[in-house]
């Protein structure tokens, strides 16, 4: 068997995994907790985070993080056309960084960040996306060097961004580093937890996602009064579906998965019960502030379930804007700042700010050209990472150029990325403790890439 082949225990853990993950009932997302539960630990002393925050569709950098000095400017709204916005509009929210004497903005949407960012703890990473080695526009046009696969397509490129893989991947790099720092948990079953349904990115070889509802953790409903009413169905399920001397090796399994998920769903309910709500609001309306208060929840609750390493996975739909991209983009930029806004708000509540880094990611950056009232598929785009470990107020990567037909533009705007998503990957995984004889094997092609582009992202 290759290295990607799954033993039998894993193949049982990840099917039931991704086959029910997606299921309404509280009883088939806890399926989906099949990981190994690694030694009890003490209450967690040295704590870290991830938190990707995955924007669906092809997020539109070009409205995103705007060229502002008024060369840059002209450029991109001679590519832009109609959709370009307003450069009076940008004079709020831009950086005060200089690159080449060249500016930029964030949108005004972005203007809650804004705040962060000028603190230095938020940064901006430019032209960044799936590579398979760093890649010139030559060799592009060529098709002289490996290229990720199906490039443009939704499916393929949101598990390029999470895996380096096409659709079908089965394990992402938060998954691989997390397998690589699970046994310092108290519940290797929390180590990597999903609010917005399955991810290939949270996925290892050893550790499968958590599944938890924005609303809050539920109860198996089967146990909980559920079943006709009746305590002696309950009891009379419980010992069918946890029952492991059985003949046949797929129940048996079955059943050792059941009473693993059984017992953390518990642990995890008792955990959160006992640990005090947040102060900090949310905006009840924003889909994202939903899922980044459960998560803050989540963390808050990390010494009660002994929990030193966790990754998260949370998402935003709505990004693919081939038509009205102004208007909407505007909407949805706008939940994100609200919603980061807060997350960051409720981190520093709990003192926890220097031990979590929170990081966007998307299928992909998208044309700079306009279709008319939208943006199509495109490759390259700019991201931002927040945290207390942030090195922010920064822009790292190369700016690309403002308009059409610079030496990053593989046709109408698109962006070749000159930053490779391995370069984030590794930085996190070096913050996270993953050893370093690790992190190759966890983002291939790694070494090809410049170490020292986002060496000084984070303090470690």
């Amino acid at each position: 068997m290759t290295s990607d082949s799954l033993s039998r225990r894993t193949f049982l853990q990840r099917g039931a995994a991704l086959s029910l993950a997606g299921a309404a009932t509280p009883f088939a997302i806890n399926l989906a907790t099949m990981a190994e539960a690694a030694a009890q630990s003490s209450a967690s002393t040295d704590y870290k985070a991830l938190v990707c925050v995955f924007l669906q569709g092809g997020n539109d950098h070009g409205n995103t993080l705007i060229p502002f000095d008024e060369g840059s400017y002209a450029a991109y709204a001679a590519a832009r056309g109609g959709i370009a916005l307003g450069r009076d509009s940008l004079a709020a929210t831009a950086l005060s960084n200089s690159l080449g004497g060249r500016q930029v903005a964030m949108a005004p949407s972005l203007a809650p960040l804004k705040p962060l960012y000028d603190a230095g703890r938020l940064a901006w990473l430019l032209n960044i996306g799936p590579l398979v080695q760093p890649t010139t526009l030559a060799q592009y046009q060529a098709r002289s060097v490996p290229l990720p696969a199906k490039l443009f397509s939704h499916n393929d490129q949101q598990s390029a961004w999470q895996s380096y893989g096409p659709e079908g991947t089965l394990a992402g790099w938060g998954g691989r580093s997390a397998d690589a720092v699970l046994s310092g948990n108290g519940r290797a079953s929390l180590t990597c937890i999903n609010t917005s349904g399955n991810a290939v990115y949270l996925s290892g070889r050893t550790a499968v996602p958590y599944m938890v509802n924005p609303a809050g953790v539920p109860s198996l409903y089967a146990l909980n009064g559920g079943l006709f009413g009746s305590a002696t169905c309950e009891a009379a399920f419980r010992q069918l579906v946890t029952q492991t001397s059985q003949a046949h090796v797929l129940a048996s399994e079955h059943a050792r998965v059941m009473a693993r998920a059984i017992d953390v769903n518990a642990q995890l309910q008792t955990a959160m019960g006992a640990t005090p709500a947040l102060a900090t609001a949310f905006d009840g309306a924003n889909p994202l502030a939903n899922q980044l208060r459960m998560v803050a929840q989540l963390i808050a609750a990390r010494d009660r379930l002994g929990m030193r390493r966790q990754v998260f996975f949370v998402s935003l739909p709505g990004f693919d804007l081939h038509d009205n991209l102004l208007s909407r983009h505007a909407v949805l930029l706008g939940q994100l700042a609200s919603g980061l806004v807060s997350f960051q708000a409720a981190l520093d509540e709990l003192n926890v700010a220097p031990n979590v880094t929170t990081f966007t990611a998307s299928d992909f950056g998208r044309t700079l050209s306009s279709n008319g009232d939208g943006s199509d598929h495109g490759w390259g785009g700019h991201h931002l990472v927040m945290g207390g470990a942030v090195r922010g107020a920064n822009l790292y990567g190369q700016l690309p150029n403002a308009g059409l037909g610079g030496e990053s533009d593989t046709g109408q705007g698109r962006l070749l990325p000159t930053m490779g998503v391995q370069q984030l990957a590794g930085s996190l995984g070096r913050w996270m403790g993953v050893p370093s004889g690790d992190l190759s094997a966890i983002n291939p092609g790694l070494a090809s890439f410049n170490a020292g582009t986002l060496s000084s992202l984070l303090t470690t």
